[in-house]
């Protein structure tokens, strides 16, 4: 049923608690592959004066932020072994959840599986969630993990 699982994780612990969740899919569901994916958000500044950072120097952050992101994404595939399963790994430069899902479509994804912070409230109306914009984005099934010590309603 799931042959390519999406895997997208922000660099955090908190993200890597869906991995033992990924290894029992892979293990029993004759998965195939396993895409570790970790999305870029290119840098914005909020001025266009003269004591700017110039481009260079944005595309320079640009550029270290990706070059972070790729060396994230290689150490973890070289720890995590599935039993067989091929582990890739991606690194895009984007939106979050807009890149999610689009990545998960463009590449024929059949799981997406996604850590969530479970904010609520203030919290959530303030910052959002990315797990729930893929839910809402994303023409791909879903499986949502909360972390480890998570406490009802909150």
């Amino acid at each position: 049923m799931y042959k390519k699982i999406l895997v997208p994780l922000d660099g955090s612990k908190l993200a890597e608690c869906v991995l033992p969740h990924v290894e029992s899919i892979a293990k029993g569901c004759g998965v195939q592959e396993v895409v570790f994916l970790r999305v870029v958000e290119p840098f914005h500044q909020l001025c266009d004066y003269e004591g700017c950072l110039s481009q260079d120097t944005i595309d320079s952050i640009d550029t270290d932020n990706k070059v972070a992101a790729d060396s994230y994404v290689s150490e973890l595939m070289k720890r995590t072994r599935y039993g067989g399963v091929s582990i890739k790994t991606a690194v895009i430069t984007g939106t979050p959840a807009e890149s999610i899902a689009d990545y998960a479509t463009g590449n024929s994804v059949d799981l997406i599986v996604i850590a969530t912070h479970g904010r609520s409230g203030i919290g959530r109306w303030a910052w959002g969630s990315v797990t729930d914009r893929v839910l809402r984005t994303a023409c791909v099934p879903l499986l949502m993990v909360r972390p480890p010590g998570c406490v009802p309603g909150i």
